[in-house]
């Protein structure tokens, strides 16, 4: 987080030493409006740090320290005072001083103290930024899997932990981009700073500016005070930019400025800020194609696809989808009180294993944490899922019509693995029907649609004893 300091010293020699030894600990320094008093409205400005001189203060520091600290940035109060003054001193502390210091001390032992205030208090901010915008902790070790796909994502973000490197994060929406984004962040070198996520497609156009930048008091309608922008909160951390693909043409220029410059300007000031920031970002669009179209400048992909990752959709990796049940299922036996539920019943696994999970882990949490708010018995049955799992998903077949098999077949006196084999085969040629009547029988989109290459759907057309031909859509005769 940077540090902002309202530098407020009529001596001009103390005030110069004050600035470079607070610019050298990078500490923004700033200069008070028309020379206000401590503790006069100093509401307009945002700022972390009021250094300033017993002198300065009104008459009473009870009064003007407490005004100071009630701001909405809370900001401590650092008081210069000659050192033979240990009454005033004691009075300052007793009032709420963050630390007294004598403006006598050489420049060296002036810098000294300073870091050692500075560095506590970014230790404070930094943790109450965490603590207001945490999303829980996450770790690259919550993302077991079984999936050969998956674990080659994972040994390469194993890579990229300890490197500045920008990094995009590719993946359908709920496969976990922005858990991802923050494990990598927890195991980097910047854990201890910030983690600051923005995304541009839940700020409304106008504020997005703002609130990625900053504004000053007064840069637009109804700005009555100066507000720090996500880029200030992230310096020493990390800025995760969700849905990147969303973001305006206009402040795509301005973005790729600031990761250019290392800098940014707050709205309304000509002032540059240097930031120091990794950024991450994430999107479910298809940037490439957003390139070519112009709706995304190329310089920007660039440079936020230093690396790349893609997670793949849960439904291509299968073999996670019961650990994962398994997984929320402790989770939320727990956090709802709920230790009587054993577990799911068979036809339960089979429907869940079968199903295409459009909206991915997300969805499968949200599905569990159902399911066990629902259960009536001591394990989780067909009538706990959603109507999209436990009814019909198209065609008349439904989980409960796949676990008894074509033409009513009874799979209970199969073994388990060759009883989910069948239920398998037969959803992917249910799914599979289903998307080639919608796409007409057109092979490429049903296979874009259905996130495989062609080779990989005319294979399963094979097997499935699909035929292109019956797909196609019949042309109409012309009319008169």
């Amino acid at each position: 987080m940077l540090i902002r300091a309202l530098l407020q010293v009529g001596e001009e020699v103390l005030r110069r030493r004050l600035s470079s030894a607070l610019t050298s600990l990078e500490v923004l320094v700033l200069e008070p409006p028309n020379d206000a008093p401590a503790g006069s409205d100093l509401g307009h400005e945002a700022f972390d740090l009021l250094v300033t001189t017993s002198d300065e203060l009104l008459a009473s520091p009870q009064e003007s320290i407490s005004r100071v600290r009630a701001l909405p940035d809370r900001p401590e109060v650092i008081v210069l005072s000659e050192p033979n003054d240990a009454g005033g001193r004691a009075r300052l502390l007793a009032a709420g001083a963050f630390a007294v210091l004598s403006p006598s001390v050489s420049d060296d032992e002036l810098r000294a103290t300073l870091q050692t205030l500075v560095a506590r208090h970014r230790k404070t901010s930094v943790d109450q930024v965490i603590a207001e915008r945490a999303g829980g902790v996450s770790r690259l070790a919550d993302f077991s899997s079984r999936s050969p796909a998956m674990r080659s994502l994972l040994a390469i973000a194993r890579k990229v932990v300890d490197a500045d490197t920008s990094l995009l994060i590719q993946g359908e929406t709920g496969v976990g981009k922005e858990w991802l984004a923050r494990a990598i962040h927890a195991e980097g070198p910047r854990a201890t700073g910030p983690f600051i996520a923005v995304n541009p497609s839940e700020v409304p156009e106008q504020l997005l500016e703002s609130e990625l930048f900053g504004h000053d008091k007064g840069a637009f309608t109804g700005a009555s005070r100066a507000r720090r922008g996500a880029f200030e909160l992230a310096h020493r951390g990390t800025l995760f930019l969700d849905e990147v693909g969303e973001m305006p043409s206009h402040l795509q220029v301005k973005l790729l400025r600031a990761l250019q410059e290392r800098s940014v300007k707050r709205l309304g000031s000509e002032r540059s800020l240097e930031v120091d920031v990794r950024i991450m970002s994430a999107t479910n669009q298809n940037l490439v194609a957003d390139v070519e179209s112009k709706r995304f400048r190329q310089d920007l992909y660039y440079r936020l696809g230093v690396m790349t990752l893609t997670l793949p959709p849960l439904r291509e990796r299968r073999e996670d989808i019961l650990p994962l049940v398994d997984t929320y299922l402790l989770q939320f036996r727990a956090q709802l009180g709920r230790t009587d539920i054993r577990g799911a019943a068979p036809e339960v696994k089979a429907a869940l294993e079968a199903y295409s999970w459009p909206g991915n882990v997300r969805e499968l949490i949200n599905v569990v944490e159902r399911s066990v708010l629902l259960c009536e018995e001591d394990r989780i049955t067909l009538d706990d899922l959603p109507e999209e799992l436990s009814s019909d998903l198209g065609g008349g077949h439904g989980a409960a019509s796949l676990w008894q098999g074509p033409k009513g077949a009874d799979w209970n006196s199969l073994p388990l693995a060759d009883a989910r084999a069948a239920v398998l085969d037969e959803f992917e040629r249910q799914y599979l029907d289903r998307l080639l009547r919608a796409t007409g029988g057109r092979v490429g989109e049903a296979a874009r649609r259905a996130g495989i290459d062609r080779r990989t759907l005319y294979s399963k057309m094979r097997l499935l004893g699909l035929e292109k031909g019956s797909y196609k859509t019949p042309r109409l005769p012309e009319t008169g």
